[in-house]
């Protein structure tokens, strides 16, 4: 398949954007699974020595950032998706 000049600029742009976009979110994921690794370790420690106090805080944050990463990656899946079918037709 042969494109012209304009349609390859603009393929090469939304693969350039693509590309960007991947990366943030993906950075955003990594860093937000070091935090949620770390409130679990947090709500471990407070459960070994009998502070209640921190769990549900802690349990509450994780589950949160748990969602987001899952809502980001929803997002790079469904972008793909949108790519792969303009790039076909």
């Amino acid at each position: 398949m042969s494109y012209s000049p304009l349609e390859w600029k603009y393929k090469m742009a939304t693969i350039k954007q693509g590309t960007i976009l991947y990366t943030a979110i993906l950075w955003l994921v990594g860093t937000g699974v070091v935090v949620q690794l770390w409130l679990v370790t947090a709500a471990m420690d407070a459960l070994l020595s009998h502070e209640k106090r921190i769990l549900l805080p802690t349990a509450l944050g994780s589950l949160l950032i748990f969602i987001l990463n899952a809502a980001m990656l929803q997002f790079v899946f469904s972008f793909d998706k949108k790519i792969n079918l303009k790039s076909d037709s």
